[in-house]
């Protein structure tokens, strides 16, 4: 199937750590301890059923296909299309949007952080700005008048309250504003269509109007934890915004703040960003697998969701390579989270629960993975997640381990359960022994190897 034409390669990084201050690398550890977070796209696109901002571009055909509704209503005809999408703003009105709803069911998913589409490229803003009326809160918006029309500030307080971190996405490339897409010439691709080295006042007004949104967002809505940039393309030397100073300033506001530069590389892409793949083996850099629950970023009608158990296999597939699993949910155009996609969540929650000291604040060990397990690692003690096959309910009876050795003495347990697991040495491994009938839920089983613990004490690294 051919590659998406809206997926921003990037998927290994240089370890650009070494020049990092203390602050950073703290900071860096600090995100990468939290390993699953949520990651909602939503805006007036989620009306339609194409996907968001691309199929504006001239060139991004790959997002109109053939078989859209949006499109082949409106007769295949760009122009039509996009003066219709541009308007979708005047019918957005999602009066079921009930943001604690939503921060109930990321806490209940395990989710530990969220990421939220402040502004995507069609230069939509779902927060309140000076700098446009293509807002939410514009009286173009019927949703302006709503007590919570103020999207953005609503999610971020409910979602604050249930204590999850707050990343904020905002695209660099804005395909609304006259200083990117200027209207005396037609767009051709996702770049600026006028050549900014001839005509430098316009782009100046550009990069003026990015740093006055990024600081209305830096200052409006509490403490923000990741500066999320889109937009790859918008880079030096043809697109310059004066990363150096946006990041400033942005840090003066918020101290200790982490930017995703995403695909730029550099000083300011802080965290990696791979998109819709899991890297073959660690990353040198802190990152984040950006991957969809269902086929789509946005809310599309009968979608196809991943199953649950697919989900928890990716967790653990990041967590054992060092990475973060943020899982991509668009919210209905009414403003709720589509129901079979609340299930999987739920289910996915239920499982780290039993399960989520091998997830959350570990780190990648040897062998990282061996057929279907993968390892983590946690203060004293390492972790087997044994991926279960589909249809498997029960743990398998024995497993051979190729390549892991636990250290002499220790104890092995199966989280979920009281019941000790016999383990022996093999000539290329360890094999585990589970008794049968033993239950620990579905989807993954994990065996921790370490010290033997007291049935009074703490769990280590218990979240």
């Amino acid at each position: 199937m051919a590659k998406r034409g809206d997926i921003m390669e990037r998927s290994e990084g240089q370890d650009e750590t070494a020049q990092q201050p203390d602050w950073l690398k703290k900071r860096l550890e600090w995100f990468m301890d939290l390993r699953f977070g949520l990651f909602l796209h939503w805006g007036p696109y989620s009306q339609w059923d194409c996907c968001e901002s691309w199929p504006l571009v001239p060139a991004d055909t790959w997002a109109r296909p053939d078989q859209l509704k949006c499109w082949t209503e409106r007769g295949k005809d760009l122009k039509r299309f996009s003066a219709d999408y541009r308007n979708l703003n005047r019918t957005f009105n999602p009066t079921r949007f009930a943001p604690d709803v939503w921060a109930e069911l990321a806490e209940s998913a395990g989710m530990k952080y969220i990421t939220f589409t402040t502004k995507h490229h069609d230069g939509f803003c779902m927060f309140d700005t000076a700098t446009t009326d293509y807002r939410v809160t514009h009286a173009d918006c019927p949703f302006h008048s709503n007590r919570r029309a103020n999207i953005f500030h609503e999610v971020v307080d409910a979602f604050r309250s249930r204590g999850l971190a707050i990343s904020c996405y905002f695209s660099k490339s804005d395909w609304h504003s006259p200083y990117y897409w200027s209207p005396d010439t037609p767009p051709v691709d996702r770049n600026p269509n006028y050549d900014t080295r001839k005509r430098p006042e316009l782009w100046a007004k550009f990069v003026d109007f990015v740093h006055r949104q990024v600081e209305e967002l830096m200052t409006g809505y509490g403490k923000i934890d990741v500066l999320w940039l889109d937009g790859g393309q918008v880079r030096p030397p043809l697109q310059d915004i004066q990363m150096d100073k946006l990041a400033a300033m942005a840090r003066t506001h918020q101290p200790g703040l982490l930017i995703a530069d995403r695909t730029v590389g550099g000083a300011h892409e802080n965290i990696v960003t791979p998109e819709q793949q899991i890297p073959e083996k660690p990353l040198g850099v802190p990152w984040e697998s950006c991957m969809t629950l269902g086929q789509h970023w946005k809310y599309v009608p009968n979608d196809t969701y991943k199953p649950a158990r697919q989900v928890i296999h990716m967790l653990a597939e990041t967590t054992s390579k060092g990475g973060n699993l943020l899982l991509g949910v668009g919210p209905t155009p009414e403003g709720t989270i589509p129901a079979e996609a609340a299930e999987r969540l739920t289910d996915i929650g239920r499982w780290l629960r039993t399960n989520g000291e091998a997830i959350y604040g570990s780190r990648p060990v040897a062998p990282y993975q061996a057929g279907a397990v993968r390892f983590t690692a946690k203060g004293r003690y390492v972790y087997a997640i044994i991926l279960a096959q589909e249809g498997e309910i029960l743990p398998p009876r024995e497993i051979s381990i190729p390549g892991f050795r636990p250290k002499a003495g220790s104890e092995a347990a199966l989280l979920g359960t009281s019941a000790p697991i016999k383990w022996r040495d093999e000539e290329n491994g360890v094999r585990l022994i589970i008794p049968a009938g033993l239950t620990a839920g579905r989807h993954a089983w994990v065996v921790r190897f370490g010290p033997k613990q007291s049935t009074t004490g703490r769990r280590p690294g218990r979240h």
